[in-house]
This record gives C-alpha cells, structure tokens and sequence, in this order.
C-alpha cells in the first residue's frame, strides 16, 4: 500500500469579486520531499491564509491523506506541522530557551531544546532577553520553534527575506537535515533565487495557476546542449524552446512565451520575466534567433521585445 501524501492539493483556486488570485491548481507532496512556491507576496499569503484555515477557496486541501479539511479542522493537523511566517507574534520578554520550552510543552514533545539551540547558533544567547535580539537571530528562533516538536511537515512564508547569510545557510542546512530525516518541506516565497537555492522543486503560481519550473544544475544543463547538438536538424526546435537563465549556481529553463522582454546591460543578458530579472546563459544575438519564431523583434541592439506583450501594452 503506497503512502499517503503529506500534503495534496486539489483543484485549489482563490477569486474575489473580479479579482483572480489564482486559477485552480493540484499539487502533492510525499514525505521526505521540499518544494517551493514562488509567487507574488500578496498571493503567498493568500495562499498560506488557505493552508491554514484562516480562508477558503474553492477545492481541496488535505494533510495526512485525510479527506475531512475544512478551514476550521487546521488545529486538528497543527500538532504535526511546523509553522514559520513572515510576520509573526514573539514573546519578547521570555529568553530563546524559555520560547522554545514553551512551545515544547504546547505540543507535549521532548525535542533537544539546548541542540536545537546549538543549531541555530543561538546557544550563547539563550538565556538573554529575545527583544536583545537581532531581526536575523529572531528569524533563526522561529526556525527552531517550527522543529521543536519534530513535525511532519513545515511550512515556511518568505523564510529568508531580509536576513543576513549565516542566517541563509542555517535555514538551508535546517530543511536538509528535516528532510534527511522523512519530513517534508513547504517554502512559499516571492524570490525566485531563493526559491532556487533552497531546492530544485520550484514552482510558480500566479492568476494562471501553478506551474512546475524546469530547475537543473549545471552539468545536467551541458548534458543537454551536447545532446541537443547531436540532434538532426530537423528536431532542434524541440531544444530551443526553452531559454536558459542562471539563478546562483542552477539553471532555469523558461519558455519563450513566459518572457516580456530581454535586455543587454553593461555586457549581461538579462531575461525580464513576470515582474523577476535573471541573467541570460547565452548572448543576446543566439536570443534573437531562437526567439524570433515566437513573436519577438530586436527594435534595439540592446533590446528584443516579445511582440505580444507590446500589442496588450498599446491596447490599455
């Protein structure tokens, strides 16, 4: 008998009067699995509002592979979800260990409280007053409260926004260790980069939809340019309707009709696209080429416009 999803998500979508949060969508997630969600930062806590029972929208959303969630049943799962967001209540006046024993004795678990410390680099502090502490250190604590009572599931709103690096690689190596462990890992957030950094799951969700994101690390994209070299000519245009772009160290493949415009700054190719800027792999007169069979024209040497998006442009 295969395992239940940690998470599935049925035919979900969000509208308000004339406003489309987004169309319905289905999304599952396994345990032992971390994706992300990147989308607009309203959208997000829509998104979370729902996850949470603090709204509905229309379709299904079930933990545990149980049938019976409407919003009001949250509290039924949140024993066994950890809950990390953006902007959240604190107790300033309890020290870090006193937070973390708090919500230990919440959940009735027995979690390392001084290891979980230890992992977030808050052992030195842990006896100091939390509103001494700094915005990152803050964001650190939240961490470890989301695991102090070992859940199956987390769920993370703009995790790492605005804090400092040390802070960046204690979040990932906290999601890695939780996901060596079986549990699962949900990241909404509305930077791509991060999105990126964190897992190669990434997803975008905007008023079309979800849409899964063709993530890969560099030598799976050389892989592939070798591979599509050896094509016939004949079938390479299945190659070069995607346009890669490199977010840090992977690469994001998008599809011709997903980009606005591109551009040429100061040496670098740039891919404009919903709203995110991301460098372009390949230069800008290769760009020209593969894109012109999708509507786009080089009105400049430093700019190629999709067409399309031009024509919505003069009609408003």
């Amino acid at each position: 008998m295969s395992e239940q999803p940690i998470i599935s998500i049925q035919n979900l979508g969000k509208v308000d009067g004339d406003k489309v949060w987004f169309h319905p969508f289905t999304f599952q997630l396994n345990q032992g699995e971390v994706a992300a969600i990147q989308c607009d930062h309203i959208v997000g806590k829509v998104l979370l509002s729902i996850l949470t029972g603090q709204d509905a929208g229309s379709g299904k959303v079930c933990y545990f592979g149980q049938n019976d969630y409407p919003p009001s049943r949250w509290k039924r799962y949140s024993n066994r979800i950890g809950l990390v967001q953006h902007e959240e209540g604190i107790y300033e006046r309890l020290t870090p260990y006193e937070y973390l024993k708090f919500h230990q004795q919440l959940y009735g678990k027995k979690a390392d409280i001084d290891e979980l410390l230890h992992k977030v680099n808050l052992s030195a502090k842990k006896s100091q007053g939390i509103k001494k502490l700094t915005f990152s250190e803050r964001k650190r604590l939240s961490f470890a409260k989301a695991l102090v009572h070992k859940p199956a599931l987390v769920i993370l709103e703009e995790p790492d926004q605005n804090i400092d690096l040390e802070s960046k690689v204690i979040l990932s190596s906290l999601i890695n260790d939780h996901k060596a462990e079986g549990g699962a890992a949900l990241i909404i957030t509305s930077n791509m980069e991060s999105a990126v950094i964190i897992t190669n799951e990434v997803y975008r969700l905007n008023e079309d939809g979800l849409k899964k994101m063709d993530v890969q690390e560099p030598d799976e994209q050389q892989e592939e340019v070798e591979n599509e070299q050896q094509e016939p000519e004949s079938s390479t245009q299945v190659h070069l309707e995607r346009i890669p772009a490199k977010v840090k160290e992977k690469i994001i493949l998008f599809d011709p009709t997903e980009i606005d415009y591109v551009e040429s700054v100061d040496g670098t190719v740039q891919l404009h696209v919903k709203g995110g800027v991301f460098p372009c792999t390949i230069t800008l007169q290769q760009l020209s080429e593969r894109l012109e069979p999708f509507g786009f024209f080089r009105c400049h040497r430093s700019y190629i416009v999709n067409l399309q998006d031009l024509k919505n442009v003069l009609r408003m």
